[in-house]
This record gives structure tokens, C-alpha cells and sequence, in this order.
């Protein structure tokens, strides 16, 4: 049997945003010293091979660094969209910008003169996440920056239209920071569909901290309501692992589930060096909630086939 151990890349790597295209994973993250957001990509979920930079320039609302939080979609009509956070300028608030390309590995352009999103009077706007449901529709979650100015912080929902470049419909407030292991916010949302039922995975607490730790709501409709899990958080510190977070959740072809997340080494909390390094581990139900075997630094079973990721798998021509 082939293992593993974690961290599966051990370099500074936070808010890991991935996507399967023709079994490659591409796994999208927050800004270094060199790239605006630099790309991973695996054929295992374990190897990672860097990529570079698949932004080489930011929107021309946004300021340089601060790119935070990248996610990608793939339309139906074949383009690739990035949906990330940086700074506009204009309001001083970190803000949602979305761009585009005719491939995962890039380059992605954002040509508009606005972020997608900027909620300035709740501190703006950051952690985007698109979301494909089992009809085809699409949705966008993400987070008010709140704890910014000191107010409280909400994961959104709105619908997106096919081409995944505007918001359409009534925004939704699916959860606030009203649990004691939040504190001041709630973010990093994550949708996955599991055996028909909805699950809104998140992250709550400082992220600099060995609070920071992962969380899940059973949602009724992609846009709501949703119900928060008595029994959170779910994957917290551990002795290996610190303030882990950020999760995306992959269900693989044999039905298994796993969670890709960042975490900081226990004695080098809020240091860039190594900084937030990449884990995966297996995550189980148990009577229809998520179970997550992690962090776990042992050595494990390899994950199996890879061939879809919450309904976004993309195979091409």
C-alpha cells in the first residue's frame, strides 16, 4: 500500500482553491513575495509541482499584494474564471475582482475597472467561492470583511450567471460570528454536495492564531437557510499542526472524501517560513456528518483515483 504523511507541500502555501481538469489538480493560492497567486498542480493530490504566477497583473482597480483566496470555475462555455481578493484602491478595502482564461494554467486578465464585489460599509469583501450545483447553476459564497472595522462578518450567497461573470438575484447571509470558537469571524466558505444533502464548510477564529479552526452548516437550498453544527469545530490544532483552515473539500471517483487545508507548524504561528504549509486528510460521514480523521502527520494511505471534486470535475476533448 502506497502512503503518505503530511504537509504535502511544505513551503508557504495559504487558502488553497482547487480544480480537476483532465486528472490534473490545480490547486490556486494566496500571494507570495513573487506571484500574485501562485499555482500548484498534482496527478495525486500528494506531489505538487509549482507553476508560477497565473495573474501576472492585477485588475486595474486593485493595488498590488494582498491577493488573497483564489478560486477558479470552468464554464460551459469552455473559459476558465478567476474569482480573487485584492485591495481597491478607491475604497481601501479588500475587495472581490474576477478574471478570465482560455486555460487552467493561465494567464488570467482582469479587464474591469471594478472589483465584482465590495461591500465597503461591512469592511469589504474577500474569500470567493464558486460553487456548481448538480443542475448546472452556478453560485457564488464568500465573507463581509467585518472584523476589519470591527463589525460582525457573514458568509454570502448569490446566484451567478452562466458565464460566471455577474451576480444575479437576491443576496443571501447564510451564517454570522455567533459562536464562542469564531470570535470575531466566519469565512472561507466551501459548498459541497454530498449523497443529496448540502454542507457549507468554513473557517472561524483569528487565522494568525492555534484558535483558527474548521466548522460546517447543513444547508437547505444552495442559498439557504442553513444550520449550523452543534458539534464544531470539526478539525482544530493538533500537536503537528496549528490554526489549521481554509479547507476545500474532494470527493474522488471511489466515493471517498478529503479535505485540502493550510496550517502553520505549532512553533512558527504568524511566520512566513516556513509559513502555511499544505495538508490533506480523509474526511468520513458518520450519520450524515463529516468526520475529519486530521490533522494527521502519520503516515496514511494514498487517496485513490481522482475524477471529480465537489460535481467540478472537467474532463475536455
Amino acid at each position: 500500500m502506497m502512503t503518505f504523511a503530511n504537509p504535502v507541500y511544505d513551503k508557504n502555501f495559504p487558502d488553497p482553491g482547487v480544480l480537476h481538469v483532465d486528472g490534473t489538480w490545480f490547486a490556486y493560492g494566496t500571494n507570495n513575495a513573487v506571484d500574485n497567486v501562485p499555482l500548484l498542480t498534482s496527478t495525486d493530490l500528494v506531489h505538487w509541482t509549482e507553476q508560477g504566477d497565473v495573474l501576472p497583473k492585477v485588475g486595474d482597480w486593485a493595488e498590488l499584494g494582498n491577493t488573497w483566496a483564489p478560486e477558479v470555475v470552468r464554464t460551459d462555455a469552455g473559459k476558465y474564471v478567476l474569482y480573487y481578493t485584492a485591495r481597491w484602491k478607491k475604497a481601501d478595502r479588500q475587495c472581490i475582482g474576477v478574471a478570465v482564461a482560455d486555460d487552467p494554467h493561465g494567464p488570467f486578465a482582469d479587464t474591469r475597472g471594478e472589483p465584482l464585489i465590495c461591500q465597503d460599509d461591512e469592511g469589504g469583501s474577500i474569500d470567493a467561492s464558486p460553487f456548481r450545483d448538480e443542475d448546472g447553476s452556478l453560485y457564488l459564497y464568500w465573507k463581509n470583511d467585518g472584523n476589519h472595522i470591527g463589525v460582525p462578518s457573514h458568509l454570502y450567497a448569490q446566484r451567478l450567471s452562466p458565464d460566471g461573470l455577474h451576480l444575479t438575484g437576491d443576496r443571501v447571509r447564510l451564517l454570522t460570528n455567533n459562536q464562542p470558537w469564531h470570535g470575531t469571524v466566519v469565512e472561507a466558505p466551501e459548498m459541497l454536495r454530498h449523497d443529496g444533502k448540502l454542507y457549507l464548510f468554513y473557517s472561524g477564529g483569528a487565522f494568525d492564531s492555534d484558535g483558527y479552526a474548521v466548522g460546517y452548516a447543513t444547508c437547505d437550498t444552495p442559498m439557504g437557510p442553513c444550520h449550523d453544527a452543534p458539534e464544531n469545530p470539526i478539525l482544530r490544532s493538533s500537536a503537528t499542526a496549528a490554526g489549521p483552515g481554509h479547507c476545500y473539500p474532494i470527493t474522488l471517483d471511489d466515493g471517498t472524501t478529503w479535505l485540502l487545508y493550510h496550517a502553520w507548524p505549532p512553533d512558527g504561528i504568524g511566520s512566513i517560513n516556513p509559513g502555511r504549509q499544505m495538508w490533506l486528510d480523509r474526511l468520513d460521514w458518520t450519520g450524515g456528518k463529516p468526520v475529519v480523521h486530521g490533522p494527521t502527520a502519520g503516515a496514511q494511505p494514498m487517496p485513490g483515483r481522482q475524477t471529480s471534486i465537489r460535481g467540478d470535475s472537467i474532463q475536455t476533448p
